[in-house]
């Protein structure tokens, strides 16, 4: 089966060919980022006063999501002049085409809302529920957050640094630095070995019958097919060979970006480490269907590509449990 991906702007673009379902986070969103905006203030000020303009608030990662009358769910936004006040933790994330401006606050807490029919929900929950517009602002917000609350001081002088681009550079006065959002490179695979078994592990601190693929960090100075090969021999004891991209999706949790890959091990003799990985397991697809319809295994969570690699393999939506 293929695993190229398409870049055409139509809303299944970013699905390469033979994934059964999209991937969470990853859909075209609508709302182009207009970076060249960042720095101009004049611009800002006006798209920040524009009637049309909306804005929602994020705080802890969580933002406001609510259940409309039609059965959907939405990013609660509110124009410009009914947003809480603050001039610092203001974030332009882009226009769409119609010309709408969003811009995210971040707050210590979330406001409250008259009706009460709002609720606060982190990626996890609100990234299966809402549109691709809403869902790829919130990423966008969450990840500004997180880096913005962890690098307040410069990394060369240690003194203080202020917001700068519109939330997308943090800029020390004392000796002129600029520091930028830091993404983290990870690699996450589906193993098969020679008999199209697929490999799941669980980690030490997941519940009983949790299974997954296994991922880990890049390290510096390494390619991604380097560090897919190291990961799956550190974790499981088992050697790859041959490593094929499949897709990738921003994970700010808080600042990875999870890198797809269908891996062929050319062992598999299994040896967990047992400090990240506590069991790992072969799997065939007739094993995996009777494991999960029986609840003995519990599949990976619905957001993460993880679910979307093994559906690659499996070559259809993964079964649920019957009881």
């Amino acid at each position: 089966m293929s695993t190229t991906s398409t870049t055409s702007s139509d809303a299944t673009a970013d699905r390469p060919i033979g994934l059964a379902t999209p991937i969470s986070l990853t859909e075209p969103s609508g709302v182009d980022r207009a970076a060249h905006h960042r720095l101009d203030e004049a611009w800002l000020a006006a798209a920040w006063s524009h009637p049309t303009t909306r804005v929602f608030v994020v705080s802890g990662g969580q933002v406001l999501i609510d259940d409309t009358a039609d059965g959907r769910t939405e990013l609660v936004m509110t124009p410009a002049f009914e947003a809480p006040v603050t001039e610092t933790h203001r974030y332009f994330l882009g226009t769409d085409d119609d010309g709408v401006s969003y811009f995210a606050l971040q707050k210590d807490t979330l406001p409250g809302r008259m009706d009460q029919s709002a609720r606060a929900a982190g990626l996890r929950e609100a990234g299966l529920l809402l549109s691709p517009r809403d869902v790829g602002l919130m990423v966008h917000a969450v990840a500004l957050e997180n880096w913005q609350r962890l690098h307040r001081f410069c990394s060369r002088c240690g003194e203080r640094t202020v917001i700068a681009a519109a939330g997308h550079i943090r800029r020390c006065q004392a000796c002129g630095a600029e520091h930028y959002p830091r993404t983290d490179p990870a690699v996450i695979m589906l193993v098969t070995d020679e008999q199209d078994r697929a490999l799941l592990g669980r980690q030490v601190h997941w519940p009983e019958g949790r299974f997954s693929t296994l991922a880990g960090f890049v390290e510096p100075g390494e390619s991604i097919e380097q560090s897919v090969r190291r990961e799956v021999f550190e974790e499981a004891g088992v050697t790859v060979g041959e490593v094929e991209y499949v897709a990738s999706q921003p994970w700010p949790f808080p600042s990875s970006l999870m890198l797809g890959f269908m891996a062929h091990a050319t062992s598999s003799e299994i040896n967990v480490d047992g400090e990240e990985i506590h069991e790992a397991r072969w799997f065939s697809r007739e094993d995996l269907r009777a494991a999960f319809e029986s609840g003995e295994i519990l599949p990976p969570y619905g957001i993460s590509i993880a679910a979307r690699l093994i559906e690659l393999w499996y070559g259809k939506p993964l079964p649920k449990p019957t009881h």
